[in-house]
């Protein structure tokens, strides 16, 4: 994506069924489970750079002793630095007496990540500040076992506002009001209540207040907990939870907005944010690493126990397409496929646009996230060739002499690598001139790869989200070749609405196709349209979630999706460019064709999952109209 965009997040969950000796015996070290944790984590390093964090729980602890191990980092590096922390004690350790590394009993009562249950965040931070104290995992202590909550996850609530006035009416006193801690603080209020409650009990069966702990531990109600605390959650999420006795559960939406994977077999339960996460990690197969349904939680106790379950009602898949365009690692082999085939179903309106002419075209493709994209295109595109040099050679039959025959053959797509990302931009120049000056050079291109005023330029990305990349850097460079027309592919479709749920897009000013819908609306006299939606929106701003509708839908209505296209490369077109622009989308029907199991397409189409985007994308429609710059949820 040459817009860069953030995303929130990703998880990683491990939990070792075995006795410790059973993996120094069987791998050769004390830290497999550290070990397998960094590298879960170090798979899908891709999910998150702006923090990490890690935690260890072990079980069956005696008292007067540690439990609870956790590392956390904000740095430039942090998925490097909290492993550096947490392995420094064994390099230390191996220098002084080496032979302490085998023995698992000693490292469990005095070093720490040397327990039974991991749990791993990478965070992407999309809003507000990057503080360590908003880094996962997020503890909730007690000096009970069962009541201590640590909890990470992949998520964005709609509704946090109302969600802090229930914790309130719930009697708490609640010092955030972000939905990390809204989450933790709901969930731990019910766990609060299921241990007074299970207290209560074994009291009266007569059990001491010592044997009390361990009756609650084994009988805690994980399913009941859960139930309780998300029941009026809105958004899309992936939480991963710990109790400080060693039961652990990831629970994920009803709409599946949020991806959730996990492994299970006699040795470990494994869970992460992506299927090959799971399958290089730990050397399964593919078939064997299950995708967590939709509104279901798998939960693993203490004492060896794994089950799904359900916890909310699942309702219409939505599972969020950016994943599978962008995010999610391309190495799982249906994303792989999915995005060939986007490459693949755009080729028709490639060809069209211009006008069938191969040779005098050159393909290729920026950023490296549309390489797959573009490998599905160059296939359709030597389809067409191959299509084209058979009808020749057919048609001229007797006619055909070895010469014409080489000719023909030689009829092929034109690919070469016109521009390759040079660096990553960091500058604290405040200076628009000079930022936009650093910003055009982020890319360096091949020169002589075209023939200048010859050759048209087709050039795929995964998708264009606020055209500002495209302005500042990779037009400008690219018509330095010399090409008569720089014709730029989105293998997605026009994004034209703020995401609520996970991805840094929430701001409708920021979009390229809602600039581009204003100026046709002001272009055509049809301002009114922007007065009267404001006016609506303005109209159910008070109004519950779920009985708001998204007006800003009636902003796109007047045009086709080629008139907006058609404006957007206008906008993206620097005025000293001398190459004609033009820019295509993908169609949402061919979108639907490619992802057929993935129906979250809230910021393409408008149509949101959830109750709460309804109310996000008009909240965000009045901070365009009333020049507010902040969050709209």
């Amino acid at each position: 994506m040459s817009d860069q965009i953030k995303h929130e997040c990703g998880i990683a969950f491990l939990r070792l069924r075995k006795p410790l000796e059973y993996y120094l015996a069987k791998y050769g070290t004390s830290l497999w489970g550290l070990n397998k944790m960094h590298l879960l984590m170090q798979k899908q390093h891709n999910r998150g750079q702006d923090g990490a964090g890690i935690v260890n729980v072990k079980i069956g602890m005696p008292p007067g002793h540690k439990y609870i191990s956790r590392e956390r980092s904000n740095t430039d590096s942090p998925l490097k630095d909290i492993f550096t922390r947490a392995y420094q004690p064994f390099l230390e350790l191996e220098k002084k007496n080496a032979t302490l590394l085998n023995d698992v009993n000693y490292l469990k009562m005095n070093h720490r990540f040397t327990g039974e249950v991991f749990m791993g965040h990478l965070r992407y931070g999309t809003f507000g500040i990057n503080s360590i104290d908003s880094i996962h995992p997020v503890l909730r202590t007690n000096n009970w076992k069962t009541k201590n909550l640590i909890l990470s996850g992949n998520f964005n609530l709609t509704n946090v506002n109302e969600l802090f006035d229930r914790l309130v009416e719930l009697g708490q006193f609640p010092t955030e009001t972000s939905d990390t801690i809204t989450m933790l603080e709901k969930i731990g209020h019910f766990l609060d209540e299921e241990n007074e409650e299970l207290y209560r009990r074994y009291k009266y069966e007569g059990f001491s207040k010592k044997e009390i702990t361990p009756q609650i531990a084994d009988h805690l109600n994980i399913k009941s907990i859960l139930q309780r605390a998300s029941s009026d959650w809105d958004g899309g999420y992936v939480i991963t939870g710990l109790l400080g006795h060693g039961d652990g559960f990831i629970l994920r939406d009803p709409a599946g907005i949020r991806p959730a994977f996990y492994y299970v077999d006699e040795d470990i339960v494994v869970a992460a944010s992506e299927r090959p996460v799971i399958e290089t990690s730990l050397n399964v197969p593919g078939e064997k690493v299950r995708e967590l349904k939709p509104g279901h939680a798998l939960i693993v106790k203490h004492n060896n126990s794994v089950e799904e379950v359900q916890i909310l009602t699942p309702t219409a898949p939505k599972a969020c397409t950016f994943e599978r365009i962008y995010f999610s690692r391309g190495t799982d082999k249906d994303i792989y496929k999915e995005r060939k085939k986007l490459g693949a179903l755009i080729t028709p309106a490639i060809l069209q646009a211009i006008d069938y002419d191969i040779r005098n075209t050159v393909f290729s493709y920026i950023p490296n996230t549309a390489a797959v994209a573009f490998q599905g295109l160059v296939e359709e595109l030597n389809k067409f060739c191959n299509q084209q040099k058979t009808e020749k050679v057919l048609e001229l039959g007797d006619k055909l002499s070895k010469e014409t025959l080489n000719e023909i053959m030689l009829f092929s797509p034109r690919i070469e690598t016109v521009a390759v990302k040079d660096m990553k931009l960091r500058t604290f120049i405040t200076q628009d001139q000079q930022r936009d000056d650093l910003v055009g050079h982020v890319y360096d291109i091949t020169y002589g790869s075209l023939k200048a005023g010859q050759d048209k330029l087709v050039i795929i990305d995964d998708s264009i989200v606020r055209g500002t990349t495209l302005k500042q850097s990779i037009i400008n460079i690219l018509d330095r070749l010399g090409p008569t027309e720089i014709i730029v592919i989105s293998s997605a479709p026009q994004i034209r609405y703020p995401d609520c749920y996970g991805i840094d897009m929430a701001r409708l000013g920021d979009f390229i196709a809602f600039k581009a819908v204003i100026e046709l609306l002001k272009e055509s006299k049809q301002e009114s349209i922007i007065n009267e939606v404001y006016l609506k929106c303005k109209a159910q701003e008070k109004a519950p979630k779920e009985e708001v509708i998204n007006y800003v839908k009636a902003i796109y209505k007047p045009f086709t999706a080629q008139q907006i296209s058609d404006k957007i490369a206008q906008l993206v077109t620097p005025k000293q460019v001398k190459a004609k622009v033009s820019v295509i989308f993908q169609s949402i029907e061919d979108l639907h064709e490619a992802l057929p199991n993935h129906k979250g397409d809230w910021y393409f189409t408008g149509d949101y999952p959830t109750p709460g985007g309804n109310k996000v994308v008009n909240t965000s429609f009045i901070n365009y109209i009333e020049g507010k710059v902040g969050r709209a949820y």
